[in-house]
């Protein structure tokens, strides 16, 4: 089995030649199966010293395997089972839907798509592969049980990029007509079947006769190979995991923000859980949030101290009414997680450069560079392309640009409402409560409860957080405070009895900020205006969920501008676009 895909690696996609220095692969698998074909082509990309900055690995499937299965499949060649065991430690909670996996600094890239339906799960991609690899049942007589078909067969050219190498086993050559009326050349058509430990196979080249449709924007070879400046305004975990995202993939980032030091604002909460949202109807915000918490988990494994920033306890979400014996859910992909560490951590990396004090007031083009000024009109830098990660200052800059720039058409309306809303943490240290009395891990429903978090001076306990819209009067330290405990008596009555004592006595810390949530609790992710290239984007509004919404819009920015394949399905995908509102703006004119 690891020989077949070795072959397919080398006759029919022409690897490694075929990847040697470009900035990224993509590779499209129709059928996950037991993986080898993913795990030989990473092993090759390892090995390869010519290898892509980035690879990108699309597969479908309609039942993930098992872990064990997933272990067996690799077992016979020691190179694979090894990695075999690194992708088993991110394979988890694989429901119907996209499944981002990272590997290697982030540099290698699974998407998993999980779904019956092969042809919507095409359907849901938006970028161009350069390999493909086609396994698939042969097109039966029984309507309901064909999984391939000439709309399906379409579906696959749309994900191709003209010169995409196409690999299949000989028994796809019953699809032969179907491949070649959607454009698949085929230069060596597969006699009978040989004998021997290597399979035929049927091996095409996409290249159409006719010109392929040019949907907005650059191409995706055009895109591809844009790498550049970035200007980034914001140093929270919006803008830091924008920057990091960028700059693995080649981009020089320099990230400017108001105050003197990173996560100054909201970002800068002395720890935060990261859980993902559950509803009745799986809304977007529940799979946004599965979606954005498997991307921060590896995140905080990577660059944070386990027990001391961050610890991947889990966490026990309870439906709450005042009820003790109310139901539970359990999170086991959960944890909590000091902010400011991550933000200087991703700040940190090689291709980044951090500028505090740096008020950014106006734009002025120049060229192909934007260069960002102050109040008084001097330069603070200058780049390519400007991401706005700037939360609370969004929407005063936007209306500068509205004047200063009309050309670009830059209309605030065109966005969903943002909003400011005050939130404040109660916190204590654990020397004045018995230890016993706190639950082993966060508790989360009404509010949250993270039991122990080690901070100077020993070990503290955090109860929040109060909500409250800016536009009022700002509430009292001690009202925010009474709001928490009375979170606290919901969602663990125990602990809040041996805990009033200190809410009563106000023998408590507190920490406040305001963070940015848009009208429907979506983040905004997208450029600031319709063009086919454009160069302002941004990247915030998202709100309490910042841990488990930052990294994934990231990716999600940073796929966009280099025609990778999307964290998400394109549906999804869209729900975050930043011009979302744009219709509602015609509606009310």
């Amino acid at each position: 089995m690891a020989e077949s895909a070795a072959a397919i690696l080398s006759q029919a996609w022409g690897l490694p030649l075929a990847w040697s220095r470009q900035n990224a692969w993509r590779v499209l698998d129709t059928r996950f199966d037991r993986g080898i074909q993913f795990l030989s082509t990473w092993q090759a990309w390892r090995n390869d010293p010519l290898r892509p900055r980035m690879l990108h690995y699309v597969a479908l499937t309609r039942t993930p395997l098992a872990f064990e299965e997933l272990r067996s499949a690799a077992a016979s060649c020691p190179d694979l089972l090894a990695l075999a065991r690194v992708l088993v430690a991110q394979w988890t909670d694989l429901q119907p839907g996209f499944h981002r996996l990272t590997f290697d600094k982030g540099q290698v890239l699974l998407t998993l798509c999980v779904g019956d339906n092969t042809a919507a799960l095409l359907r849901q991609q938006q970028f161009a592969a350069d390999s493909v690899y086609l396994d698939c049942d042969p097109p039966s007589d029984d309507k309901e049980s064909a999984a391939w078909d000439l709309w399906t067969i379409k579906a696959l050219a749309r994900c191709c990029r003209r010169g995409a190498r196409l690999a299949s086993p000989f028994g796809a050559g019953a699809l032969l007509p179907e491949l070649t009326q959607c454009g698949f050349e085929l230069p060596n058509r597969p006699s009978e079947p040989q004998t021997g430990p290597l399979p035929e196979l049927l091996i095409a080249e996409f290249n159409p006769r006719w010109t392929l449709k040019q949907t907005r924007g650059p191409s995706f070879d055009q895109a591809a190979a844009i790498i550049g400046t970035c200007a980034v305004i914001g140093a929270g975990l919006a803008g830091a995991s924008v920057a990091a995202a960028l700059a693995r993939r080649g981009w020089q980032v320099q990230v400017l923000d108001q105050g003197d030091a990173p996560a100054a604002g909201a970002s800068g909460l002395p720890m935060g859980l990261v859980v993902p949202h559950v509803s009745a109807d799986d809304c977007a915000l529940s799979r946004l949030s599965r979606s954005g918490v498997r991307l921060m988990l590896p995140q905080a494994r990577r660059r944070l101290q386990p027990g001391q920033d961050w610890d991947a306890t889990g966490a026990l979400e309870r439906q709450v009414d005042g009820n003790p014996d109310a139901s539970s859910i359990w999170h086991s992909q959960a944890a909590w997680l000091k902010p400011a560490p991550l933000v200087q951590a991703w700040l940190a990396q090689p291709g980044i450069t951090f500028q505090g004090g740096a008020r950014v007031a106006s734009l002025r083009q120049n060229g192909d560079q934007w260069e960002l000024l102050d109040a008084q009109g001097q330069t603070l830098a200058s780049a390519n392309r400007v991401v706005f990660a700037n939360a609370q200052g969004l929407a005063a800059l936007l209306e500068t640009l509205q004047n200063t720039l009309p050309s670009f058409g830059i209309r605030r309306e065109q966005l969903p409402a943002l909003f400011g809303v005050r939130g404040q943490l109660s916190w204590g240290l654990h020397q004045e409560a018995p230890d016993a009395a706190f639950p082993p891990w966060p508790v989360n429903g009404a509010g949250s409860v993270i039991p122990c978090v080690p901070v100077d001076g020993g070990a503290a306990w955090y109860v929040g957080s109060s909500y409250q819209p800016d536009t009022r009067p700002e509430s009292p330290i001690e009202k925010n405070h009474s709001a928490n405990f009375g979170r606290l008596q919901k969602l663990l009555p125990e602990l809040a009895q041996v805990l009033e004592p200190q809410f009563a006595a106000g023998r408590l810390n507190a920490w406040k900020s305001t963070r940015c949530v848009t009208a429907d609790r979506l983040p905004l992710v997208g450029p600031l205006y319709e063009a086919d290239d454009p160069s302002l984007w941004v990247c915030a509004g998202m709100g309490s969920r910042g841990l488990s919404f930052s990294v994934l819009c990231a990716e999600l920015l940073a796929a966009r501008w280099g025609a990778e394949p999307l964290p998400l399905d394109a549906g999804l995908a869209a729900s975050l676009t930043a011009l979302r509102g744009k219709n509602a703006a015609a509606a009310n004119a």
